[in-house]
């Protein structure tokens, strides 16, 4: 679980997004960062036996994304991000591939898996898979589990079938998928709940055939 403070801090950040207000608040951007690094050292040993790629040894300042916002390419310039993000995958942050990620901001909090906006490279080969393979696909994602807990997104999707694909197969939507990730969100109380850890990883479990099988289409 986290401290209330945690989530006022980012609250507050929302609130005050500059440079004067984060260095005069720097103490209570540790507080929160560390709890939050408390959170995932109980997260990442029971992920693991969820998914064994996901090393139960993982640092986890290594899950856990920075609060400083690259500006460079951006209209928006404020410094900070208004939330803390969190991404566990078997090659850790930085690289680009399926895992699970929990976000944390007040009142737009989310769990979410899969694999979000692959390379084309990747892309193809994902959704060769689901053509060779769209019953176990579908199964996946209607699983009870599954269904219980997430929603695949769909908002990132060709308007026209991807080159290649009939227009008019049956299965076409998912192929014409260019992100493949789900989620559920979080309220605010839940991250007080000494069950929040049970909550997060019932739910990466039952995202973790989605997971296992964006990772066998990409490793072909």
């Amino acid at each position: 679980m986290l401290k209330k403070e945690t989530l006022k801090f980012i609250k507050d950040v929302a609130e005050n997004n500059n440079r004067e207000w984060f260095a005069e608040h720097k103490d209570k951007y540790e507080e929160a960062k560390q709890d939050v690094l408390n959170l995932i050292s109980v997260i990442i040993p029971e992920l693991a036996k969820v998914d064994p790629l996901i090393s139960a040894d993982t640092d986890p300042k290594k899950n856990l994304m920075r609060i400083y916002r690259d500006v460079r390419f951006s209209k928006n310039k404020d410094p900070y991000k208004n939330n803390f993000g969190i991404w566990f995958s078997a090659k850790g942050k930085g690289v680009n591939e399926p895992g699970y990620y929990l976000h944390i901001q007040p009142g737009k909090s989310f769990i979410a898996g899969g694999y979000w906006m692959p390379e084309a490279a990747h892309l193809k080969l994902i959704r060769q898979e689901i053509d060779y393979n769209i019953d176990e696909f579908k199964e996946i994602i209607s699983a009870k589990d599954f269904k219980k807990h997430f929603t695949l997104g769909t908002s990132n999707a060709l308007k026209n079938a991807p080159k290649g694909y009939d227009p008019a197969d049956p299965n076409i939507e998912y192929l014409k998928l260019k992100s493949f990730e789900a989620t559920t969100s979080l309220t605010d109380n839940e991250f007080f709940d000494p069950k929040l850890v049970n909550k997060l990883i019932s739910s990466f479990g039952a995202i973790q055939p989605l997971v296992a099988f964006l990772r066998n289409a990409i490793s072909q």
